[in-house]
């Protein structure tokens, strides 16, 4: 295999030169991935992947992303092809139109390959609640280890080498915990930034569209490209100017450790492992301070995002009923038709999240745990803007 394991900028030198063509890339892609072993795809689009392939026979030089093929989590809308978000509930639905990152990477002529699996509607972080079973790390031997989730096919799929990035989403973490376990580098943008129509909703207040990457330059590549104001997306951001920098360096930089997580982290590698980061970002020339939090706010995120995405994804999730969208099934009665459909086509893990935040938005228990949480999160977001007033 001469292509799987480069990176954008590598399998560029090879177009430019005339070594590659995106064809023989694509095709040596579809080769591996046939043999995948960690259960990354929901579902292939090998015949368009080579024909665009195929199509693609003058080279944009300056064009980073040109015939670069790439994986797409399947939350994420693409036209004419299955989107189930790893559900049950969802399986044979056919968006109409394109998710606005994709979009805009087909217009930046990048080439999608397949679809891949995640925790069902993105509600997991290990990579495990998925309609096809546990997604793997390709680190592990003989399938022993989790990728983490939810983005946990699109996280395999480039730690394994098989494309030079993937498209995810991240609410909780869902990037960011599977980069961190396959080692690769997991952009989650600020949010408003990347548009998130076409995105299937969880959690829109803390929804965003982002990638893994095997590199911060290149991260920085599909951000430029996929950033900006979209009208099909209200929570865009408009004409912000870019602010990322082509070389980047840490001499200089602020960075904040919030001393108090010590005392929630018990795993002692961990704590050594982190502050042998705290070292290399200071022989990097980053200025590091360890610098107070309140301890009770910060043991209070992972509750408050709890409550508050289930919350969301109650409402969010409130038009799969077999009526409106679903797969229906059979009933007496609308609400026997909504139950059948519902009871059948989520996982245990979604049906408790959804009771959970059903629970906690009815008008006798929001004042003791939606609004409660609200106040929280205000508090938190508070509390680390002062910290980011020196930082």
């Amino acid at each position: 295999m001469r292509y799987l394991g480069l990176t954008m900028a590598e399998l560029h030198e090879l177009y430019v030169s005339g070594k590659a063509t995106p064809l023989d890339v694509v095709n040596e892609v579809i080769e591996a991935l046939t043999k995948d072993k960690n259960n990354i795809l929901e579902k292939t689009m090998y015949d368009e992947a080579r024909s665009m392939a195929q199509s693609l026979t003058k080279v944009e030089k300056d064009n980073l992303l040109w015939g670069i093929p790439f994986l797409v989590k399947d939350n994420i809308a693409m036209k004419g092809i299955e989107t189930t978000g790893s559900s049950n509930i969802l399986n044979g639905f056919i968006p109409l139109c394109n998710a606005e990152v994709i979009d805009k990477l087909l217009a930046a002529k990048a080439i999608p390959v397949a679809k891949t699996t995640l925790d069902e509607f993105g509600m997991g972080g290990r990579g495990e609640t998925g309609h096809k079973g546990i997604t793997y790390n390709p680190y592990g031997k003989e399938r022993t280890r989790i990728v983490g989730g939810s983005s946990s096919g699109s996280a395999s799929g480039v730690a394994s080498g098989y494309v030079p990035f993937a498209v995810g989403s991240d609410t909780g973490d869902s990037i960011r915990k599977p980069a961190s376990f396959a080692g690769l580098v997991g952009f989650k943008p600020t949010w408003g930034e990347i548009s998130r129509f076409g995105l299937f909703a969880f959690m829109p207040t803390l929804d965003h569209v982002g990638f893994f990457t095997r590199s911060v330059s290149e991260a920085r590549v599909l951000f430029e490209k996929t950033r900006g104001y979209d009208k099909k997306d209200a929570t865009s951001v408009m004409n912000v100017p870019s602010k990322t920098e082509k070389e980047a360096t840490l001499k200089g930089k602020k960075v904040a450790v919030l001393e108090p997580i010590f005392a929630l982290m018990k795993n002692k590698l961990l704590i050594k492992e982190f502050h042998n980061l705290v070292d290399k970002l200071r022989q990097a020339g980053a200025v590091v301070d360890f610098v107070p939090f309140d301890k009770d706010l910060l043991a209070a995120i992972f509750p408050t995002y709890f409550i508050l995405s289930c919350a969301e994804a109650n409402v969010s999730n409130a038009c799969l009923t077999g009526i409106g969208f679903g797969n229906k099934e059979e009933g007496a009665s609308y609400e026997e038709i909504v139950a059948n459909t519902r009871g059948k086509g989520f996982s245990s893990r979604i049906k408790y999240r959804l009771m959970l935040g059903q629970y906690a938005l009815k008008k006798e228990n929001r004042n003791e745990y939606y609004d409660r949480a609200q106040k929280a999160r205000r508090l938190i977001v508070e509390a680390v803007d002062k910290v980011l007033e020196n930082y």
